[in-house]
This record gives C-alpha cells, structure tokens and sequence, in this order.
C-alpha cells in the first residue's frame, strides 16, 4: 500500500531538488524517498547509539579499543 504525501518546499530547495534529481537521472519523487529512508534509519541508529552508549560507559566500555576487547 502506499501514502501519497504533498509537501511545500522554499523556492530555492525546490530548485535544487530539481537540479539534483535530473543530474542523478532521477525523479524527483525518488529522491525524496530515499532521503526520507536514510533520515529515518539514521535517526533510529542515532537514538540506538545513545541508548547503548550509556550502557557501554557503565560497564567501562568508552573507546574502540574497549570495544574491540569486548567483541573479539
């Protein structure tokens, strides 16, 4: 199923959202699209972060190489 969403852009991004999608040979509906997946997938990876990093300071775990210790 799909959502069919309209959205009001300023001038200016709408024009560069323009010139993006036809240098990527794309449309402009697609491009929308993936940034709207990348967005939500990096918010999710941002708050899943913060909420193990928390955790990972408790138990002594702060730098790569902490972690590297861990998992190998």
């Amino acid at each position: 199923m799909r959502s069919v969403l309209s959205i009001s852009l300023p001038d200016k991004v709408a024009r560069e959202l323009d010139r993006f999608a036809k240098n990527q040979g794309r449309n402009k509906s697609d491009v929308v699209k993936e940034s709207i997946s990348i967005y939500l997938w990096e918010s999710r990876f941002a708050d899943m972060r913060k909420s193990l990093s928390a955790r990972a300071k408790k138990k002594g775990v702060v730098t790569d190489e902490d972690i590297f210790k861990e998992v190998s």
